[in-house]
């Protein structure tokens, strides 16, 4: 072989060798269908520990509950700040409840996410028993947005914005409207950013179903909805729920191919995950705005996939360190429910997926948590024994920074 023709084969293997390992890169990236690599620069440590909590009216149990947060090694309470309770009549603010809601938030060095929403009757023409409605002026509800993020401005760390918009029972009783919420979405989005540049916006939590008709719209085409509506623009991270249907490791593929349906399995989120990556969005994080597993045995529209106590406990903790190992960094806020309403009883359904049952009674799911190792980013908490002094309140809680 000439010089010439051994310089080209040189020439030609090693172009051959660049475009090798440039397809094992392509290769490599497109393997991971969620894009984690993508995100640059999340709005929430990965992971970062909530719980929902109900501390607005204080019926002797908020400072204990607050503290339990800590304890749990959680960070961050997620908490409703509603529209009814803080504006019962047009321009008629009522902050006394916010204010302690936020300062007692303070005083335990937590985080606060505010779920906003719960349309007062004033800013409606027309009664309704749903959940929830949108007003019939957007502009009321970006005053409140407003109003909210101004005075607390720097205090919240983060806004929800409404609360699973594609079911018609939090939608006025009307058939989902993605487009329709995403107006709302944009006017809040705009009265937040000019009164605290500083928060974190989420979208609203969609509910994982199988419907796709009057009654509620399936989350992967609402979420297609919001993305053909141009959401994106109003929010800093994308907000999901992710109800645990069975362990944490049956995931949507199980689902199907059991005849439930995709929606019906904790990782749900995936699926939701893969349509931001289609829709130009990976470097977006998104945000489990609930998270759980529901004991009920009562109501058959829950007790078909509840477990006992204990599964509970083992699920939530598998749970976590699923998504530890699978979701970081994409999945930064990662809420669990709940710490309980005290004015639950057996009759709300809710009070089946709390860490605490309506007889006061600690559930299993509460030691459990309070033991599991939890990573906020580098910072490892690791293991506690059950043992540990920590749980008499001899030595500081163990609380993700």
């Amino acid at each position: 072989m000439t010089r010439s023709k051994r310089l080209w084969a040189g020439l030609v293997s090693g172009i051959g060798a660049i475009a090798l390992a440039a397809a094992a890169l392509i290769s490599q990236q497109s393997a991971d269908p969620f894009r984690g690599d993508a995100i640059v620069d999340p709005p929430f440590p990965s992971l970062t520990y909530a719980l929902h909590a109900f501390v607005w009216w204080d019926e002797g149990q908020v400072g204990t509950h607050l503290d339990w947060v800590r304890m749990l090694g959680f960070n961050t309470v997620k908490q409703i700040f509603s529209w009814r309770d803080m504006e019962p009549e047009r321009g008629q603010w009522q902050f006394e409840e916010a204010d302690k809601v936020v300062e007692r938030v303070e005083r335990r060095d937590l985080y606060l996410v505010a779920r906003l929403g719960l349309t007062p009757d004033w800013a409606l023409s027309e009664e309704t028993d749903a959940l929830d409605s949108p007003p019939d002026d957007i502009a009321d509800f970006a005053t409140y947005c407003g109003t909210v993020a101004s005075r607390y401005a720097g205090r919240i760390r983060a806004y929800q914005v409404w609360n699973e918009p594609n079911l018609a029972r939090e939608w006025g009783n009307q058939p989902p409207n993605a487009a329709n919420y995403v107006e709302l979405l944009a006017a809040c989005s705009a009265a937040i950013r000019q009164a605290d540049p500083t928060a974190i916006i989420i979208s609203a939590g969609l509910s994982p179903t199988g419907n796709d008709d009057a009654t509620a719209q399936r989350d992967d085409l609402y979420l297609q909805a919001m993305y053909d509506a141009g959401f994106q623009q109003y929010v800093d991270v994308v907000g999901a729920h992710a109800p645990g249907y069975n362990v944490p490791s049956y995931g949507p593929d199980d689902a199907e191919q059991n005849g439930n349906g995709r929606w019906a399995s904790f990782r749900r989120i995936e699926d939701l995950r893969k349509i931001m990556v289609a829709n130009g969005d990976a470097a977006r994080q998104m945000a489990i705005l609930e998270m759980g597993w529901t004991t009920d045995t009562i109501d058959p529209a829950y007790s078909w996939f509840s477990v006992s106590e204990e599964e509970q406990a083992e699920n939530i903790v598998a749970a976590y360190d699923y998504a530890l190992e699978h979701w970081s960094p994409w999945v930064g806020l990662m809420t669990l429910i709940y710490l309980p309403d005290p004015t639950w009883t057996e009759d709300d359904e809710e009070s089946w997926w709390a860490l605490v049952a309506p007889d006061h009674r600690t559930r299993p799911a509460f030691f459990a948590v309070a033991r599991m190792p939890k990573t906020c980013d580098t910072v490892v908490l690791p293991y506690r024994d059950p043992g540990h002094p920590e749980f008499t309140g001899n030595e500081p809680p163990r609380t993700c920074p």
